[in-house]
């Protein structure tokens, strides 16, 4: 098999919340950490590096913002070896923001790369839906803490 384009993680997701919520909840760690990352060192704002940390899994990663536009998009890099993660906040009737969130800069040969797309698609959806379930009814529901849990089948 021949990879003809390069990996793309790609996830999106309806919030019925106005899109000033739904960007706040990507940028300000204190609502992030409701469904996401556990610790968060300060807000995504572009002016500094901010470290992000899922403490039940022993893992952090430093986030480089190098585009913020308010309400509508952030570009960012992170992980080791970096990969470039791109958030598009398009604004929808009814006060609702389509959220989408693309994944790519994946190293290693194409099966790798393939590899690391899919994980990353799969881990944003969680990320979107648990955003989704906060935002929406203030429910909390541990996608991401349960998504690995020790003793389970190759972890």
């Amino acid at each position: 098999m021949e990879i003809r384009e390069t990996p793309t993680a790609e996830a999106a997701m309806l919030i019925r919340r106005p899109v000033a919520d739904v960007f706040e909840a990507i940028v300000d760690p204190a609502i992030t950490t409701q469904f996401w990352f556990t610790h968060g060192s300060g807000r995504l704002d572009g002016g500094k590096p901010v470290q992000w940390e899922w403490r039940m899994y022993g893992v952090s990663t430093t986030v480089d913002v190098s585009e913020i536009v308010r309400d509508k998009k952030i570009v960012m890099t992170w992980s080791d070896p970096p990969t470039t993660v791109v958030w598009t906040f398009t604004e929808m009737p009814g006060e609702a923001t389509f959220l989408e969130v693309h994944n790519f800069g994946f190293a290693g040969k194409g099966d790798e790369q393939v590899k690391q797309a899919v994980g990353s698609t799969g881990g944003f959806a969680l990320v979107l839906a648990g955003a989704k379930a906060w935002l929406e009814q203030g429910l909390t529901l541990g996608l991401i803490a349960d998504r690995h849990p020790k003793g389970a089948p190759g972890h």
